[in-house]
C-alpha cells in the first residue's frame, strides 16, 4: 500500500543521504562460511546461446575463425552450420555463476579441467548451468577471506546433456574473519617476491606453417638441443568499454569488478578490470591466427596474474609442449580426427609492459596437410 501522506521529500539531498545512512543494503553474493563440500547450486539465470552474441563475442576478442562465420566453411568442417565458437561457451557457462558463486569478490585463483562434452553446440540452445563445491578451505594469509573450488556444468535446458564443465578456485570473502598464523596457503595469491635469474633456453624456434606436422617438425628439431618451440603473435588488442562492462554483462556475469567505478575506486586496481574470460580468448585468438585449428578439446592449470584495465593492450605468446596423432585427452564424440593431430600448448597473455596477465596450457586438434 502507497502512503501518500508522508511528508517527507526523499529526494532532499540532506535528507537522501540521511535515509542511505540508515538503510539496510540488501546484499549479492555468499560469503564463504555458506559454501559446504558436496553442495549443488542451480544457477538461476540461463542464457539462450544467440548467432548475435557469439559474433559479438568472437568479433571483439579477434577469433576470426571462418568455421564460426561462413555455412561453407562451417560444412568443410563437418558441422550443419556455423556453431557457437567454444570461448563464448565457456564465458556463457561461468557467467550465469558469478552471483551465487563469487559476486561477493576475491581472487579468481584459477581454473582446470576445462573440457567439451559434444563436439558441436548451435545457436538457439538454451544454456543451464550448475555447480557443485568440491572444497573449502581457509587462507593461511587472510583471515578475511576462504578458498573455495567448484565444478560447474553447462547443459542443454532440453535435455539436460552437459555441453562443457570446469572446475576454478576463488578465494571468498567471509563474514567474520579468523585467527591464522599468517603462513601462506597453497592457492593464495601473493605478491611475488625475489625473482631468479631466468633460465632460457639458448634458442627459441617457431614453426614453419600453421599445420600439424609444423608444430611436430618444430618439436622435433628442437629435440635434443638447448631449444624451445616458442614465439609471439604481432596482434594486440587494446581494452576498451566494449571488452571492460559489455562482454561480461552480455554473459550475466553481475561481478562489480567489472562495471562499477565507485565501488573499484578503493579496490587494489583503482578501477574495473576486465572479465578473465576476455583477456584468455583475446590471447587465444591471437594464437588461433597462426594455427590451423580444426577443434577445440581442453584447458589446464588456468591463471590470472595481474590486473587487465581499460586502456591495457592484450598480447600473446605460445609455447607449444607436444605433439602427437593421437590425443592424450578425450575427444567429444562426434568428432572425426583423422585428418588432424593433437597439440598441447601453453599460452600466456602479457601486456604493453610485457607482463604476464594470464597463462594456461591447451590442447586442440591442428589440421594435417592431407
Amino acid at each position: 500500500m502507497t502512503d501518500d501522506t508522508d511528508p517527507t521529500d526523499w529526494t532532499d539531498p540532506e535528507t537522501f543521504r540521511a535515509a542511505l545512512d540508515r538503510a539496510d543494503t540488501r546484499e549479492k553474493g555468499t560469503y564463504f562460511e555458506a559454501f559446504a563440500e558436496g553442495d549443488r547450486i542451480e544457477h538461476d539465470p540461463g542464457i539462450r546461446l544467440s548467432r548475435a552474441g557469439n559474433e559479438r563475442w568472437m568479433a571483439q576478442t579477434l577469433n576470426h575463425d571462418p568455421t564460426f562465420w561462413r555455412s561453407d566453411a562451417a560444412a568443410e568442417r563437418g558441422y550443419d552450420e556455423p556453431p557457437i565458437h567454444p570461448d563464448y561457451l565457456l564465458a556463457a557457462t561461468m557467467g550465469p555463476s558469478v552471483e551465487d558463486l563469487s559476486e561477493k569478490g576475491g581472487y579468481f585463483l584459477g581454473r582446470t579441467g576445462v573440457r567439451y562434452r559434444t563436439d558441436a553446440v548451435y545457436p538457439g540452445t538454451e544454456l543451464r548451468v550448475d555447480s557443485t563445491v568440491i572444497e573449502t578451505r581457509a587462507s593461511g594469509s587472510r583471515p578475511d577471506y576462504g578458498i573455495v573450488t567448484w565444478e560447474t556444468t553447462g547443459r542443454d535446458a532440453d535435455t539436460g546433456d552437459a555441453l562443457l564443465s570446469y572446475r576454478r578456485t576463488n578465494m571468498i570473502p567471509r563474514r567474520e574473519p579468523i585467527e591464522t598464523d599468517g603462513g601462506q596457503t597453497t592457492g593464495d595469491r601473493v605478491d611475488a617476491g625475489t625473482e631468479p635469474e631466468p633460465e632460457l633456453p639458448d634458442t627459441l624456434l617457431t614453426p614453419d606453417g600453421q599445420h600439424f606436422e609444423d608444430f611436430s617438425d618444430a618439436l622435433d628439431d628442437a629435440d635434443g638441443r638447448d631449444a624451445a618451440v616458442a614465439y609471439r603473435h604481432e596482434r594486440g588488442r587494446t581494452i576498451d568499454d566494449a571488452l571492460l562492462a559489455g562482454l561480461p554483462l552480455a554473459t550475466l556475469n553481475t561481478a562489480k569488478q567489472h562495471h562499477d567505478a565507485a565501488t573499484m575506486a578503493d579496490s587494489p586496481s583503482g578501477e574495473p578490470v576486465v572479465y578473465g574470460d576476455v583477456t584468455r580468448s583475446i590471447a587465444l585468438g591471437h594464437a588461433r591466427s597462426d594455427e590451423r585449428t580444426y577443434r577445440e578439446l581442453g584447458y589446464d592449470d588456468e591463471r590470472f596474474h595481474d590486473f587487465v584495465t581499460a586502456g591495457d593492450t592484450v598480447y600473446g605468446f605460445t609455447r607449444v609442449l607436444d605433439a602427437s596423432e593421437t590425443p592424450t585427452i578425450d575427444v567429444p564424440s562426434g568428432v572425426d580426427a583423422t585428418d588432424a593431430g593433437a597439440v598441447r600448448f601453453e599460452h600466456v597473455a602479457f601486456n604493453q609492459n610485457e607482463t604476464p596477465v594470464y597463462s594456461g596450457t591447451r590442447t586442440a586438434l591442428i589440421e594435417t596437410r592431407n
